[in-house]
């Protein structure tokens, strides 16, 4: 199994594979795989409503919308197979180019770019709201007196009107002082009251403050958790930097390690790697671990067939499937070379011994197996010479006397007996 990957060449390692995913929706191949993928939906979904339709139909409209729907549905089995055949196509591209796909860029990782800086969210509490103080309670109205209406004239009161008025004046005024009294000890109340809510109001202010307290405590906290681990990042980073600069194996083999995180790989043909470092012979020894035969797409392309309603695979001639997984393995191990040689600006390493393998069950023992497919050696001076753009990789292979299965897609190994070198 390929070594575990270290602090900074994982993260190098996430990072390139979202620059990877955001270079795929911008390449014109994926485009155009979005664009198929979407006819296919639009196709899907017109027919769903036909269908739908077809049910609701009356006898007379039944035959026009079996047609339409029976169209809808060729029509969306149509687009489904455009989308296969570019997802299809896309991924032969990038198979195709691994070699081109490094050639762009330069593989010198600056380590200074790696350096950290704590990026702290805005604080944000659900406490941070004060609440609004208790408004000033009101005072009911006073009340006033009212004596009855229409007292009677002298003359009236001989006939009793007056002392029936007299009594309606003192039920007026003994109900208007009992209404007053209430009043007064409403009114006299009202301070209490008023102190009472203003209690309130501080005590769940109170608890309020002591609650924000504590998202600010925490808040604090995770902020300086995360200075901490910048500072630590940090450290580790200047260790690896101080390393490097004395030829440190094990800050040697991170840098390695990072750059190997960088070389990110189609997702139809993933390669991971294994290497040791070896200071006093300036030589990397670097296994490239690439994707099994049987990983790889052998679809030429998808087709619809009307009369049978189904999609049929046209499969790749067997020479063309096998002439593919070659050209793919000779790329890895080209790239492979070239990524570590140019990474290494100061010339660290000096001969790089490569062995590309891939790792099947085998049929014999049910256990994983390594084939080792490719074994080279090459010298740094000679390989920067090269011009990459314009080479075949089994040619440069064969030029740097690189032993090379004789059939890789057939898992033929290589003869590891007398190591890469072995002629």
């Amino acid at each position: 199994m390929a070594k575990k990957r270290g602090f900074f060449a994982e993260l190098q390692h996430q990072n390139q594979l979202a620059a990877k995913s955001r270079e795929q929706r911008a390449s014109a191949s994926a485009r155009t795989q979005v664009a198929a993928q979407r006819e296919a939906e639009r196709a899907r979904a017109q027919h769903a409503r036909l269908v739908a339709s077809l049910v609701k139909a009356s006898a007379s409209e039944q035959k026009t919308a079996e047609r339409e729907a029976k169209r809808s549905h060729e029509e969306a089995m149509v687009a489904e197979v455009m989308a296969m055949n570019a997802q299809l196509s896309n991924a032969y591209e990038e198979i195709d180019s691994i070699l081109a796909a490094t050639l762009a860029v330069d593989d010198y990782v600056d380590l200074e770019q790696l350096r950290a800086g704590a990026a702290h969210p805005p604080f944000t509490s659900d406490n941070d709201r004060p609440s609004l103080p208790p408004p000033p309670l009101p005072a009911p109205p006073e009340p006033t007196y009212s004596p009855p209406l229409d007292e009677p004239s002298k003359l009236g009161g001989v006939f009793g009107a007056r002392k029936k008025w007299q009594q309606a004046e003192a039920q007026a005024k003994g109900a208007f002082e009992a209404a007053h009294a209430s009043w007064r000890a409403e009114v006299a109340q009202l301070p209490a009251r008023q102190q009472y809510l203003q209690q309130q109001y501080q005590l769940t202010e109170s608890a309020r403050l002591e609650r924000l307290a504590a998202d600010r405590a925490r808040y604090e906290a995770e902020c300086a958790d995360r200075e901490r681990q910048v500072v630590e990042a940090n450290g580790r980073l200047d260790s690896l930097i101080q390393g490097l600069a004395y030829g440190v194996e094990e800050a040697i083999q991170e840098y390695v390690s990072i750059v190997l995180s960088n070389s990110v790989y189609p997702d139809a043909f993933p390669v991971e790697h294994d290497f040791e470092f070896s200071s006093a012979l300036k030589e990397l020894t670097l296994t490239a671990l690439v994707a099994a035969p049987e990983s790889v797409p052998a679809t030429r392309e998808f087709k619809y067939v009307k009369a049978k309603d189904e999609v049929a695979a046209t499969g790749l001639p067997q020479k063309d499937i096998k002439e593919r997984y070659r050209n793919a393995v000779t790329q890895v191990a080209v790239r492979t070379l070239h990524e570590v040689f140019e990474s290494d600006r100061a010339g660290r390493v000096q001969t790089i011994n490569l062995t590309v393998a891939t790792e099947t069950i085998d049929p014999a023992t049910g256990l994983m197996k390594r084939t080792p497919l490719i074994g080279a050696a090459a010298d740094r001076a000679a390989f920067v010479s090269f011009d990459l753009a314009n080479v075949v990789p089994l040619a440069t292979l064969q030029h740097l006397g690189a032993q090379i299965s004789k059939s890789p897609y057939d898992l033929t190994p290589i003869d590891t007996s007398k190591g890469v070198r072995g002629r």
